[in-house]
């Protein structure tokens, strides 16, 4: 009996996930309704080449001026919104998962939303993503994101920006080559 009970949980995990945990669908986005070509996915084949347009400038851009990826990551784009419903999207313009991907909602088809999320790539890889998102402080890594990636929303709603000008001031007193090292002392 408690082999198949255990037998079971191990079928029904995995669909459990893909129902209800969204981001874990970056690891096979094809099964949730895109195309993908390369590393860059849509929900609509027009916009490819405008998703191929933003994902290539926002990694010329996050390597010119931040630092160098170790690997690009999956970029899916979704223009509907049932896209980004499945993607799990409420109301936000973008996440990333750690260094597998990043999705882009209906709402984020912008060159600042995709350096941002690439900027949370590339802390991720130089940091660890557990380390990252658990360890390191929202104002380093938001903060981060949004300054870097040239939103031009400024100023932010609050706590945003106040992420953003506290990572301001840290940052102002680094040399740039030394800044992923750090980083890894700053604490939650």
């Amino acid at each position: 009996m408690l082999k198949r009970i255990f037998a079971f949980a191990l079928l029904v995990a995995p669909l459990a996930a893909w129902a209800f945990v969204k981001p874990i669908r970056v690891l096979a986005p094809t099964l949730a309704g895109v195309t993908c070509v390369g590393n860059v996915c849509v929900d609509d084949l027009s916009r490819l080449p405008e998703a191929q347009r933003l994902a290539g400038e926002a990694i010329e851009f996050v390597q010119s001026n931040i630092g160098k990826l170790q690997e690009a990551p999956r970029m899916i784009f979704c223009s509907g919104r049932e896209c980004s419903k499945s993607f799990g999207f409420t109301y936000d313009g973008a996440y990333n998962v750690g260094t597998y991907g990043l999705v882009i909602s209906y709402r984020g088809w912008h060159p600042y939303f995709v350096r941002h999320e690439l900027i949370h790539h590339l802390q991720n890889e130089r940091l660890g993503s557990l380390n990252a998102w658990i360890f390191k402080p929202n104002w380093f890594k938001e903060g981060m994101a949004y300054s870097l990636s040239q939103d031009p929303r400024r100023p932010l709603p609050e706590a945003l920006e106040s992420y953003c000008l506290r990572y301001e001031a840290w940052a102002k007193g680094i040399v740039p080559k030394n800044i992923w090292a750090e980083a890894e002392h700053l604490k939650e």
